[in-house]
């Protein structure tokens, strides 16, 4: 196979303009495009100057200069990347990036302004929750149209079926009219129907946000066997955890351009450091606009090492702090503040919560309160750790905040020897990765065994 053949998608200097308030003119077919533009051809030769400013040097039709005129968005700018096949990219940015905007030009459901893409096999896509299903027809119905809608053959529809309604979990309701499903059904049945297509390029945005968390691991282990058969998979996603767990790649898509791309763990760390200056601290200035309600607001969470610095990584011999600061309106509450971990594949690492005596079932007053947990170095495992934090006011438990994944930081590993991983280099898995006490004896001689003793006693 050659370099060429390896490759599953190929996307070049791919840029996607829209007009503010105004559909885009379509002609149906050259003819009348030849006759709009005949009928007032300086009009339409201005309109074309006004989205497009050449560099008059320019030896290609891809060295512009984007016009910034207000009715203008251009939501894709040259973007270009290569896929390889069996290859499982995740594809991050925050909302009006583009990253739906480059699916949709990927899966042929909209054309891009400028630039090509060169996709190599059949293309299995799940864009939008529900798409193709008839609201009136069954769940039974509703598998076969969306199966011939996404390129299925009812024969293979046939053949699949089983295992579609199997892997949705809605087999009791397949014959009940899919209007009466709960949103989650419907996206569980779709996924379904486009996971089971014998496709090469299965493209997926963000739609495990829909489903349960049974589902969800469900959708992660399916994604994954994809990519473990030669089957390349695009992933959008908000879900941190479950692109660095699924994917090796990833790229970063900000205000239409590429910004980076490479292994999944650092694109993650590049995005979420970009909103707010670093993942290990979230600041809110605003009470307007930070969690929390009139008995209690969160002002700030923070991942702090031994010198009280903010810290986006941490080595893996080092304590991390993590620090709580929150504002308390109403007096005469038991509260609760404690942390939730997840490591980047989404599963939980520990819970803790506030054990300082002094305020151990107390009551407390009005004012401005610091919480800090001292985690100890060779604890957690190398990788991205995700906090989420909660503040919780008992008899009765009532929630006053909750932030998730407020914050995110990354345990490296020096591979020094020193570690829980003794001269190991390769990956270790589990959550946490302690350094426990070992002791190993040696003998120059090895111990005679029962059987071999009784032998020489009895010659």
């Amino acid at each position: 196979m050659t370099a060429t053949d390896k490759i599953a998608i190929k996307v070049d200097k791919i840029s996607k303009r829209y007009r503010i308030g105004m559909k885009e003119n379509v002609n149906g077919n050259f003819g009348s495009a030849i006759f709009h533009l005949m009928k007032n051809p300086w009009k339409n030769y201005q309109r074309y100057r006004s989205l497009y400013k050449f560099d008059e040097s320019a030896k290609n039709k891809h060295d512009i200069i984007y016009n910034s005129d207000s009715d203008i968005i251009w939501a894709l700018k040259e973007v270009s990347f290569e896929v390889e096949r069996g290859e499982v990219l995740g594809i991050i940015g925050s909302n009006g990036a583009g990253k739906s905007t480059l699916l949709k030009i990927l899966s042929r459901i909209t054309c891009p302004t400028l630039g090509n893409a060169e996709i190599r096999g059949r293309i299995s896509t799940l864009l939008e929750v529900g798409t193709g299903f008839h609201p009136e027809l069954t769940g039974r119905e509703n598998i076969y149209l969306n199966g011939t809608i996404l390129g299925m053959r009812k024969q293979e529809i046939d053949q699949k079926f089983d295992e579609i309604v199997d892997f949705s979990g809605v087999e009791k309701f397949i014959d009940t009219p899919v209007k009466r499903y709960s949103s989650g059904m419907k996206v569980r049945l779709a996924f379904s129907v486009a996971a089971h297509l014998q496709s090469e390029v299965i493209i997926v945005d963000e739609v495990l946000a829909v489903g349960d968390a049974d589902f969800q691991n469900k959708c992660i282990t399916k994604m994954e066997k994809a990519g473990q058969l030669g089957k390349t998979v695009l992933l959008v996603s908000h879900n941190m955890a479950s692109i660095t767990r699924l994917c090796h790649r990833a790229i970063l898509i900000e205000d239409g351009i590429l910004k980076c791309e490479g292994p999944a763990d650092k694109v993650v760390m590049e995005y979420l450091s970009s909103g707010s200056g670093t993942t290990a601290e979230r600041e809110w200035n605003d009470p307007e606009e930070a969690p929390g309600n009139d008995v209690a607001r969160l002002v700030a969470v923070r991942a702090l090492d031994s010198e009280d610095l903010v810290s986006e990584s941490f080595d893996i011999r080092s304590p991390i702090v993590l620090e709580m600061v929150y504002e308390v309106f109403r007096e005469n509450f038991i509260l609760l503040p404690h942390f939730h971990l997840v490591n980047e594949s989404g599963t939980p690492v520990f819970v803790t919560l506030e054990n300082d005596p002094n305020w151990k079932r107390k009551k407390r007053p009005k004012g401005c309160y610091t919480s800090r947990v001292v985690i100890p170095g060779n604890l957690l495992a190398e990788g991205v750790v995700y906090v989420s934090c909660c503040l919780l006011s008992m008899y009765p438990n009532v929630i006053q905040f909750v932030e998730r994944q407020v914050i995110a930081f990354q345990v490296i590993d020096s591979l020094e020897g020193d570690s829980a991983r003794g001269d190991w280099q390769g990956k270790l898995s589990g959550v946490v990765r302690p350094l426990l006490d070992w002791e190993t004896r040696h003998a120059a001689n090895l111990p005679m065994s029962a059987k071999q003793a009784t032998a020489r006693i009895m010659s």
